[in-house]
């Protein structure tokens, strides 16, 4: 016993599952209205009282760090890493040669 299958039509618009879809969600529009506010209130509760805020740049760390790329220059430690980078360029070309 097999049961006869129908070709496909192909990718064809389905009338009756359009308007059941605009239908469901015209139900879940109506249903949510009444509870945004709640959830709207229950966002901002959140955002105030239990998220943490975002670690965000500020002008007095970026100062900081400016000072702190500063000293190191000064320092001549930057000139110490463009050495290092020199004699590993330099022993490449040699492995290369």
């Amino acid at each position: 016993m097999s049961t006869k299958v129908s070709e496909s039509t192909g990718y064809v618009p389905n009338v009756q599952m359009s308007a059941f879809g605009y239908v469901m969600a015209a139900i879940l529009v109506i249903v949510m209205l009444p509870v945004l506010p709640i959830i709207a209130l229950a966002w901002i509760v959140w955002r105030a009282f239990i998220a943490e805020e975002p670690a965000e740049p500020s002008y007095e760390t970026w100062r900081e760090q400016a000072n702190t790329d500063w000293a190191r220059s000064v320092a001549g430690l930057d000139e110490e890493e463009q050495e290092a980078e020199a004699e590993e360029a330099e022993e490449k070309a040699e492995a290369e040669a």
